[in-house]
């Protein structure tokens, strides 16, 4: 008995406080039991799997970590239909003791619509409210070891350890060669999260399908009226990304057993976006993109037939996530995507133009976290000139900002008071201040030019972060990672705060 509550850290006695929980001793707990559950579904004990899913998330350890991921999480401030948000320990405590699956009912969701990235469109969005959040914290720790273990080794969004940058990677080792394939079916879902089959869910999501037709059947409340869920799982759930990531699996097994190795048919899936490589276009109009349709159609979902297209990688080359890549005789140049540029710039150009009053050290506090986060999103591809020209236009924003605000000084003065050289770097704009002890300090807008470009090493296809064999290959990938960080710290202009 004593065994099982180490295990599973059910025991009452374990903790009396938020605070006084051992986060690694609870980490490792979950991760144990993840484990056992991966291993599980690798070698067909489904039935082991899903009582070993039951014993994790009737754990105390894993409860306490759901609360405290939607707590930590970059949404935790915004609250559900009900208001509540947990702010203080004992609240977080307490929610972590009232996870139970007897008497559960999810409340209606509250959707809130943004505008989608690449148009004029509204994407929707439903919120949980915060304990349903837990709940599908705590059935996603069970979840997330099976979804990895059943999905596509080439699909790369919202999954653990990936990313985009292993998504581009795989892209550029399937056309980069003489003899790779000239062709891209560049795909995409329509308004994928809306209409997956409720049906096909709860009959092929391995969790319990209690709670999981509770969330789906869980309707969503806009302008202060109730409106039923008929398909689709809500866009801004905590879980949403792992089921997505479930009912894709076999997509990529689906088109390769209907091609011959000379179609040269490869798939690159990124959430609900994806490539297929193919050595004709005839390949992939009549024999693979079918299979996709077939596919789809199943689970409730259709190809969007304005965003789907087939392209030559020579003559117009394909968009896959911001990027564009295209073919120069035997050469494969994978960029930022022009549009993406652009809007980037619109975005930083707006909020200079319309930052009238504030602090010249916050605007470049804002500007330096939107730099550099953008910058190192491109930093893996042929990037250098496209940062060049985004640091030019930037800096030509500032100039305009910084004359309307000092319309009656001369140039001198505002190059004086809002530019410094600094070594080899010339005309940095940058900000006098103090800091809360009263200490004198400057800080420097970044340069995306400053960013090193580096070429990515891609994850391996198979690795499986719950698999104990990839254990000594995330532990060197990661070292790696850490190190890299350490190297675009040192070629960055982020200099943060420096000492007069």
């Amino acid at each position: 008995m004593a065994a099982m509550a180490t295990l599973t850290g059910v025991s009452p006695t374990d903790t009396e406080t938020w605070e006084a929980i051992l986060w690694p001793k609870v980490t490792a707990n979950v991760f144990r039991l993840q484990m056992r559950i991966a291993k599980a579904v690798r070698i067909g004990r489904w039935g082991k799997a899903k009582a070993l899913q039951r014993l994790l998330v009737n754990s105390f350890s894993a409860k306490v970590l759901a609360v405290k991921r939607v707590t930590q999480n970059s949404g935790h401030k915004t609250p559900g239909v009900d208001g509540v948000v947990w702010k203080t320990a004992k609240q977080k405590l307490q929610a972590a003791k009232m996870l139970k699956r007897r008497g559960y009912q999810p409340l209606p969701l509250r959707r809130i619509s943004i505008p989608k990235q690449d148009s004029k469109k509204l994407r929707n969005l439903h919120i949980p409210a915060m304990f349903d959040r837990a709940q599908q914290a705590l059935h996603l720790l069970g979840l997330e070891p099976i979804a990895e273990t059943l999905a596509d080794h080439n699909s790369y969004g919202f999954r653990p350890k990936r990313s985009a940058a292993d998504a581009i990677g795989k892209c550029f080792i399937l056309l980069a060669r003489k003899s790779s394939a000239k062709w891209i079916l560049n795909g995409d879902i329509k308004a994928c999260f809306d209409t997956i089959d409720h049906k096909w869910l709860c009959n092929n999501i391995p969790m319990d399908r209690e709670i999981l037709n509770k969330w789906l059947i869980a309707g969503y409340i806009e302008n202060q009226t109730l409106y039923p869920i008929e398909a689709g799982i809500g866009q801004g759930s905590i879980i949403s990304p792992t089921i997505l990531t479930i009912t894709l699996a076999g997509l990529e097994e689906a088109i390769t057993a209907v091609a011959s190795r000379t179609d040269k048919v490869h798939l690159v899936t990124y959430a609900d976006d994806f490539i297929v490589t193919g050595s004709t276009k005839e390949v992939l109009e009549n024999k693979i993109k079918p299979v996709i349709s077939k596919f789809l159609r199943e689970r409730g979902l259709e190809l969007s037939q304005d965003k789907t297209t087939i392209t030559h990688i020579e003559k117009e080359g394909f968009d896959f996530l911001g990027f564009h890549g295209r073919k120069y005789k035997t050469k494969l140049l994978i960029k930022p995507q022009k549009e993406r540029v652009k809007k980037f710039l619109n975005m930083i150009r707006k909020t200079i133009k319309t930052s009238h009053s504030i602090k010249t050290e916050e605007l470049i506090v804002w500007l330096n976290t939107r730099i550099t986060g953008w910058a190192n999103y491109y930093r893996h591809v042929v990037a250098k000139k496209i940062f060049g020209y985004v640091d030019h236009k930037i800096f030509w924003a500032l100039w305009k900002w910084i004359k309307r605000r000092h319309s009656q000084k001369s140039s001198s003065w505002r190059i004086k008071n809002y530019f410094r050289n600094n070594k080899l770097r010339h005309w940095i704009f940058f900000a006098k201040f103090k800091d809360n002890k009263g200490n004198k300090q400057i800080i420097e807008l970044a340069q995306a030019a400053c960013i090193k470009i580096e070429r990515y090493i891609k994850i391996k296809a198979d690795a499986n972060p719950y698999d104990s064999k990839f254990k000594e290959y995330f532990a060197k990938r990661r070292n790696y990672r850490m190190k890299n960080s350490k190297n675009i710290g040192a070629n960055t202009t982020t200099v943060g705060l420096l000492g007069m």
